[in-house]
């Protein structure tokens, strides 16, 4: 996992973080950032070189958002296979999310999302994150993670990007799996390991589980 809100170009940023952490999952990695209040993303499977290569197809995606999410994946629910690859959207296309660990009450909130018209296009307990906050979503992304994340059940940290947030924005919320925000002049970061952070910034804050946290380019 990591994240970065601020003034620089979040696409090389990310892709570094990526390199720092490939070591933690290996069969697919992707991106996801928001300009003009739309969702930019692009996955690959296999290792992070695949996902290099498709962006140097598309050299403009580089110059694009201020902030975002990338993920590496090592695959739990859902062969790895680029369909599953992380970021995962909610079928809205309006919520990217990130996500280490297992959601294990996932199949029971996916059949009662179904039943309410939510569509699936991926094999992950992820895709359930997204569609359930997107379920919640009315303005305030903070407010539908805190909702979501009440009736998930498992060990996970995941970090959010909306489209229809009103200013630049993460939300990261942590139970049982590690995640770290980095602070910066301006900008912020987040990482499932500190590695990817310290050639940014030694201020690091470690979330507890239960925490939900609000990234903005002036501070957690």
């Amino acid at each position: 996992i990591v994240g970065y809100v601020g003034p620089r170009e979040v696409v090389p940023l990310l892709m570094d973080g990526l390199k720092r952490l490939e070591y933690r999952g290996y069969d697919s990695a992707g991106v996801a950032v928001v300009e003009d209040h739309a969702l930019v993303r692009e996955r690959a499977e296999g290792k992070l070189d695949r996902l290099s290569e498709k962006l140097a197809g598309q050299p403009s995606l580089w110059k694009r958002g201020r902030y975002g999410v990338a993920h590496t994946r090592w695959a739990t629910h859902g062969k790895p296979v680029e369909k599953n690859a992380h970021p995962v959207v909610d079928s809205q296309h309006r919520i990217a999310v990130i996500h280490n660990g297992i959601i294990e009450n996932f199949l029971p909130i996916k059949r009662r999302l179904i039943a309410e018209g939510w569509t699936f296009s991926t094999d992950t307990d992820t895709e359930v994150i997204a569609n359930l906050v997107s379920s919640y979503l009315d303005g305030d992304l903070a407010a539908a993670v805190r909702r979501a994340v009440a009736e998930l059940e498992g060990m996970y940290a995941c970090a959010l990007v909306s489209a229809d947030s009103a200013e630049e924005e993460i939300v990261a919320v942590r139970q049982g799996t590690p995640l770290v925000l980095g602070i910066g002049a301006g900008e912020q970061f987040l990482a499932s390991d500190p590695a990817a952070l310290l050639q940014h910034t030694k201020d690091v804050v470690f979330l507890d589980n239960g925490d939900v946290a609000r990234l903005v380019k002036d501070g957690i």
